[in-house]
């Protein structure tokens, strides 16, 4: 950096994105399908790769990507999106002396078993036959902080859900809002009610136990299933689908006011159902479905209950997002 410059570098973050990984768990004839995209950014003492053009502090990216495949090979806990983007965090801010931040991002697309007749598979599914199962995706944000020494690891996980499309037909009103000159929505009592879920739940920060070996590529699960601590934590493999669950049954059955008390609803039972989540959010972008007017044909298509006829409308739309934290 020369003393004439006018700007000082504030903040660096560097990495590889879109790293995509199919990975095939084996257990027998029985096997397990993860597909994922990851994104994997450093921070650190790497200011002089900016200001001074000094290459000799920078992981190349392309090292970045061969470690994500190396990790998803050799980790014992690649089915599980958190634990492997753990996993991988802690290997950077381990294994590099002036790497002090590892930030991980994994898109988790969704593969499911394939039924055949019976008699022809167990009642979970083919063991090795799959198909995609809807275009949402589960996502997991994880930072693995080394700022307080490389022997006290923290990790901060928020995992959640992406574009999954929902709708109701009926069950859902909107009315009493605020009405002024500029008002001209009618109030209505029944309507169809959809919208494209984004959810994110926030776990409380973890300690995360330093490898020990020169290779840094050990990661230790703290806590087993059955042990004090475990339900509803970071190392739960059911708290996805607990969300997932409960977002997808307050939605059917809530005889919803607005899109805002479902909403409230929804993150009160993850919270409520998940001990170490500490915040629930979610953006709700309403997805449109609008009577067609056929007054001129003499046929009502406009009162609610007679309304069969709609058209999607993809802008403008409504969207209603809320974070909702633990006492």
């Amino acid at each position: 950096m020369s003393s004439s410059d006018l700007g000082e570098l504030t903040a660096a973050r560097y990495g590889k994105t879109k790293v995509r990984v199919l990975r095939v768990v084996r257990e027998g004839e029985w096997h397990h399908v993860v597909e994922y995209s990851v994104e994997a950014l450093l921070e650190g003492a790497i200011a002089t790769s900016y200001t001074e053009a000094d290459n000799s502090v920078v992981v190349a990216t392309d090292c970045i990507k061969n470690i994500t495949y190396y990790i998803a090979k050799i980790s014992p806990h690649i089915l599980s999106a958190e634990k492997f983007a753990l996993h991988l965090g802690t290997f950077f801010v381990s294994k590099y002396a002036h790497i002090s931040k590892a930030f991980i991002t994994i898109e988790q697309l969704r593969w499911s078993r394939i039924h055949v007749p019976a008699g022809e598979q167990s009642p979970q599914g083919h063991p090795h036959s799959f198909y995609r199962d809807g275009d949402d995706k589960r996502i997991v944000t994880v930072e693995v902080d080394a700022s307080a020494g490389k022997n006290k690891l923290i990790g901060k996980v928020t995992a959640g859900i992406s574009d999954l499309l929902v709708l109701k037909s009926t069950g859902s009103a909107f009315a009493g809002f605020l009405r002024d000159e500029y008002t001209t929505l009618p109030e209505v009592d029944d309507r169809i009610f959809s919208t494209s879920v984004d959810l994110t739940y926030t776990f409380a920060p973890i300690e995360i136990e330093a490898p020990t070996e020169d290779s840094k590529l050990s990661f230790v699960i703290p806590v087993q299933k059955g042990e004090q601590g475990f339900a509803g934590s970071v190392w739960d493999e059911d708290v996805p689908a607990r969300a997932r669950t409960a977002t997808l049954e307050i939605f059917a059955v809530d005889n919803s006011a607005s899109v805002q008390a479902t909403l409230y609803k929804m993150a009160q039972r993850v919270i409520s159902e998940n001990a170490s989540v500490q915040s629930v959010s979610y953006s709700l972008p309403n997805k449109h479905y609008i009577p067609v007017d056929m007054k001129y044909l003499g046929v009502d298509n406009l009162t609610p209950s007679e309304a069969t006829v709609f058209m999607p409308v993809a802008a403008p739309s409504g969207l209603i997002t809320a974070t909702i934290s633990r006492k």
